[in-house]
Parts: C-alpha cells; structure tokens; sequence
C-alpha cells in the first residue's frame, strides 16, 4: 500500500481560534509520532479564520517543521474548514483529527492496519468518553437514537473527529456533501454534529466499506459545544440530510 514518492499519510486539521491548544503544544505531540513512522506524511494545518493569534502561531511552527503547511481559509465552520483540507490532501490514506488532540494521534497505529483489509474509511469510536460530563453522554445517547432512526446509521460513535479515508472516497464523498460545503461564511464558532453524518450517509450510499475501530479519547472540555443548541442543530441536519437523499441529491 505504500507508495514511492508519494505521500501516503495526510493528516487535516482544522483550526480556530486555537492559541490555548498551541501553547500546549499539540502539534508538537503530532511531529514528534509522524516523524519517527517509516511511511512518507504531511500535516495540512487549515486555519478557520481565526481571530486570534493562531495563523501566526502555526506559520511559525510550520517554518521550524518539515511537512507541516498552513492554509489560511475564510470564516465558513468546522465542516467546511475540514472540507477544504481533505480536497488539498495528497496523501493515499487522508485523517482528519481535531487540533486539541482528545484522540491522541498514536491511535492511528489502530486505524492504518485496516486499509489492508478492503475498508474505504475507517472512523475511530469513543469507548465510555472518559472525562465527558453527563450531559454531553446524555447528548451523545440521545443522538445516536434519532440518527438510527432517521438514517439508519449502523455505527456506535458517528462524532468522534478521528476519521481516514482512502483518497478516492475521500475525494467523492467532500465533493459531495450538500448540507455543508466548503463555500457558505459564517459568523462566530460552529460545530456542526450534522457534518460527520452528512458523509457517513453519502459512504452508505455509495456502498464505500466502513469499519469503526475502537480509540482513546479525553475530554478537553472546549466551549464550543452548546448542548441545547447543538442537539436542535443536529436534529435539523439529520432532517436535512434524509430530505436530501429522499430528492436524490445523493446519487452516484
């Protein structure tokens, strides 16, 4: 699976806002694993229009290490910043992670294996979301019911932001997702519970393989998440989504 002279591994990681996260030290944690693998990667850090110093941040860091790039996007939301990264990607096998590292990026050593397997995508799965605090388990329980019923979504954990795919079903599903595209601008911090389910579905319907691998995951205990909020727009995009494939949007 390995190819010469080409990128095999691209990890994506989308980033707003994020000065706390750097100063922690998060991308270091990420060079310090991918330099010492023995397969060719690049890291594409894809800044959200961030308000804060975190473009200048990455762009220093990016000048210190090799295979690390920055790519400066307008505001649009974590969909869509995620969206663009995985369209510039060179990699064979695509990642997608979030910067805060809740999943740390050694788990890819759980998620590689199983490209050899004729698997398209493999998603990592939070087993008990150490740390989470009860109403993000309660938020995640009640999801997972509304996203069975209305998509029939087999999976145990469609949200955990640790997911590869194979260039080609990369590439077909992120061009296209309807609900979230990489084109719309937006105001203030999104994130979009609907986004993980959009390209799950559209994978479904492609008949592209899925395999969910169990990974370590901390709670980090960002504010970005809102229970109430996030929960009635994860119930909208559920509906957008379903109305979508009922039109047809999603045919191959």
């Amino acid at each position: 699976m390995k190819k010469k002279n080409k990128v095999f591994l691209s990890v994506v990681i989308p980033a707003y806002n994020e000065v706390s996260n750097l100063r922690n030290k998060v991308l270091d944690e990420v060079y310090n694993y991918l330099k010492k693998q023995n397969y060719s990667w690049e890291v594409l850090v894809v800044n959200d229009g961030s308000t804060d110093d975190t473009s200048k941040m990455v762009l220093d860091f990016v000048k210190r290490h090799k295979n690390f790039y920055l790519y400066n996007e307008p505001h649009r939301g974590k969909a869509a910043t995620v969206i663009a990264g995985m369209l510039k990607a060179k990699g064979e096998i695509i990642l997608f992670t979030d910067m805060d590292q809740a999943t740390p990026i050694d788990q890819l050593e759980k998620i590689l294996p199983e490209f050899d397997n004729n698997v398209d995508i493999v998603i990592g799965s939070r087993s008990g979301r150490e740390g989470a605090p009860l109403v993000r388990r309660a938020m995640a329980a009640g999801f997972s019911i509304l996203r069975y019923l209305i998509l029939r979504l087999p999976y145990k954990d469609t949200q955990c932001g640790f997911k590869a795919f194979k260039k080609n079903a990369a590439r077909v599903i992120f061009k296209k997702m309807k609900v979230f595209r990489n084109n719309q601008q937006i105001k203030g911090s999104a994130v979009k519970a609907g986004f993980d389910l959009e390209l799950l579905y559209i994978a479904r319907k492609l008949s592209l393989q899925v395999r969910e691998v169990p990974v370590k995951w901390h709670h980090k205990g960002t504010v970005r998440v809102n229970p109430f909020k996030d929960s009635i727009d994860g119930l909208f995009d559920l509906i957008k989504v379903r109305l979508n494939s009922i039109m047809g949007k999603y045919k191959i």
